[in-house]
């Protein structure tokens, strides 16, 4: 860090949460190689299945508030309604297109209001698939941080995605833990699966709330997120994971007027069983940031997607020595860091 401070602590990584999804739709080619330009180290792809097995970058594998399917007669006929980890959805889905008729669908932004100056995309990027995003962070040497959406759901489903995640890594050369490769998912039994026949990294994530991982809940699991995050969770996690992904308001809780509240001992707890902590997710917007690190007049109508003092912000978690962070604006993170962290 900058001189006077720990002079062992390890340089942050920088992780472009779904690319620069601050500055174009999320999950697009644009969206990382935007992320790229500003310094990340690393591009995050969500991963879902088509029809066909081939694996392909959404955060959701409901298709309607990311693309023009709605738009598309020729699909209307998909239009379904399913029960995806004990919730009903309706709308088109992944599972139900082969990667040809995905590609001729085009992305859209997916919160226009907060963010209206992504919409101008609209309309100018295809759904990427792994392969091309593997290519891409090898074009310009950043590494990728692959989060395995609905493990249990994609399994029940004959799509697993596990398999051709761990084959299209491999075929690029990118198979142990030297490799510039993080593995997330929500689910325990997921990562279990891949800790047995790889050694590239895994996080295991942990959401703010209560609620356990869908495949813990099916198993009748009765422990909460809080019990995974005490020191005996933590060793139990080191078991088969490398990391844990958590919200930022588990080490810097949120108080009841919206403040943040002195640290938690999670990042020391969580380093002591060997585990990193990649905190998420750092956006600009004051209506992202605790009440403390917002700035403008409250009353004035675009207050809430304003920028606020996210730099403040991160040099807090920073501070904290976490080991990475999830931006959504991979350039106001990088330049913290670089900041701070510039002798190293």
């Amino acid at each position: 860090m900058a001189a006077g401070d720990e002079g062992s602590v390890r340089r942050p990584l920088v992780i472009a949460h779904r690319g620069a999804s601050a500055f174009r739709p999320e999950h697009t080619l644009p969206a990382y190689e935007v992320a790229i330009q500003m310094g990340a180290d690393y591009i995050e792809p969500d991963l879902v299945s088509t029809k066909d097995h081939v694996l392909v970058a959404r955060h959701e594998n409901e298709l309607s508030a990311t693309t023009d399917v709605e738009e598309r007669p020729e699909f209307a006929g998909r239009r379904t309604t399913k029960t995806i980890n004990g919730r009903r959805v309706t709308g088109w889905f992944t599972e139900d297109f082969t990667l040809d008729e995905l590609r001729t669908l085009r992305t859209r932004e997916r919160f226009p209001r907060r963010r209206p100056g992504n919409t101008v995309y609209d309309g100018r990027a295809r759904i990427p698939t792994l392969e091309e995003i593997v290519e891409l962070a090898q074009k310009y040497g950043v590494g990728v941080y692959p989060e395995i959406k609905y493990p249990s759901y994609f399994a029940s489903i004959g799509l697993p995605i596990e398999g051709p995640l761990l084959e299209t890594l491999r075929r690029h050369g990118w198979d142990d833990e030297c490799a510039p490769v993080f593995i997330q998912s929500f689910e325990t039994s997921s990562l279990k699966q891949l800790r047995s026949v790889t050694r590239l990294r895994l996080i295991q994530l942990i959401g703010a709330g209560s609620g356990l991982p869908y495949d813990m809940v099916k198993d009748g699991d009765r422990r909460t997120c809080d019990d995974l995050l005490t020191p005996d969770g933590l060793r139990g996690i080191a078991e088969y994971a490398d990391g844990i992904g958590v919200t930022s308001t588990r080490v810097v809780p949120i108080g009841p007027d919206g403040r943040s509240e002195p640290a938690t001992s999670l990042v020391e707890d969580a380093h002591r069983q060997g585990l990193q902590v990649h905190v998420s997710t750092v956006r600009d917007e004051n209506g992202k940031l605790p009440v403390d690190y917002r700035e403008g007049d409250p009353t004035a109508r675009a207050y809430s997607r304003a920028p606020g003092n996210v730099a403040g912000w991160l040099d807090r978690l920073y501070r904290l020595h976490v080991d990475g962070v999830l931006a959504d604006n991979p350039g106001s993170a990088c330049a913290t860091r670089d900041r701070l962290f510039h002798d190293h």
